[in-house]
């Protein structure tokens, strides 16, 4: 009860970083040799600090883009990765601001690559007033000159991703603006004004030419499984609502998860999810992917029991 109420009183920031140490077991199962949990904490508690917005976000979708990266092996530094807020519409009418893990390009081309299978990779946007051929065949060649430093570049036109494999093989995959907008025709976030593709247009243009790349390259399994936890890459299927959801009454189910997703009912999560992963890591057990939403269905799992008791 006691350190119930000093958590209660300590700031969202202290509160996460303990949560953040408590899933130091999680991290560990989770990250590559070559990043360690101490780095990987210490560099996403700087963003949530860099970024205050962050800590008044949902906790939930905290923790779970946290724990993508770390399944990936890619900092939250803003270069290799980044922790980005969206808000979308809940059924009550208000706005709930969201966590989203979003891999930058410079962390997807080192995962490239750290494979050794590609000595040369590059993803770039092109735009209107850039000097840009690209001839096919057995020997594919682009040729993209941007104009001097001190010129308008224009509007974007395109993007492109070429790699070359250590044996000399050469890949290309060159979109249109056509292109990339029927890609983000069907994201989930298309024109949410705190989304990826407002925000950081450019680099979802390069990041969708990459993924299609990718699909050649000897790594696309390892890559594939990355874009798959990328939020920002997420589709909307027929009938789903991202931007506006038609508000409804809230019913005693809802308003018990409500109840147990607060802070203290979250809090508790990460330390039984923590704790299973000591004991886990006490057995010898390894774990090489973590499921991000299995925070979310012990919540849903203690809400559903609840109600049968209510």
């Amino acid at each position: 009860m006691a350190s119930q109420v000093a958590e209660r009183r300590a700031s969202p920031v202290e509160v996460i970083r303990q949560n953040i140490m408590t899933l130091a077991p999680q991290f560990r199962a989770a990250l590559p040799a070559h990043v360690t949990v101490e780095k990987f904490s210490r560099v996403a508690m700087t963003a949530i600090q860099n970024t205050p917005e962050l800590a008044d976000a949902d906790r939930k979708s905290l923790f779970g883009a946290i724990v993508r990266l770390a399944q990936d092996g890619l900092l939250p530094d803003g270069r290799e990765a980044a922790l980005v807020i969206f808000k979308t519409k809940n059924k009550q009418g208000g706005w709930d601001a969201k966590v989203q893990a979003m891999p930058m390009m410079a962390g997807l081309l080192k995962k490239v690559r750290q494979s050794g299978d590609v000595s040369k990779v590059s993803a770039r946007v092109v735009h209107e007033h850039d000097e840009f051929s690209i001839n096919y065949g057995f020997d594919d060649e682009i040729k993209h000159v941007p104009p001097p430093l001190d010129k308008p570049r224009g509007k974007a036109i395109g993007a492109y991703a070429v790699a070359v494999l250590a044996d000399g093989s050469r890949y290309i995959e060159v979109m249109s603006l056509e292109d990339i907008e029927k890609v983000r025709s069907v994201s989930k976030s298309k024109d949410n004004q705190y989304g990826p593709w407002v925000q950081w247009w450019g680099e979802m243009a390069r990041k969708t030419v990459f993924r299609r790349l990718s699909k050649w390259l000897p790594m696309s399994t390892d890559l594939e499984e990355a874009f798959a936890r990328d939020e920002t890459l997420s589709v909307r299927y027929d009938g789903e609502q991202v931007q506006a959801v038609a508000a409804a009454p809230v019913s005693r189910l809802e308003a018990l998860e409500h109840q147990i997703q607060g802070s203290d009912g979250y809090d508790a999560e990460i330390g039984e999810l923590a704790q299973e992963g000591r004991a886990d890591a006490d057995m010898g057990e390894s774990h090489t992917e973590i499921d991000a939403d299995a925070m979310a269905q012990k919540v849903r799992d203690e809400t559903n029991a609840m109600a049968e008791r209510a």
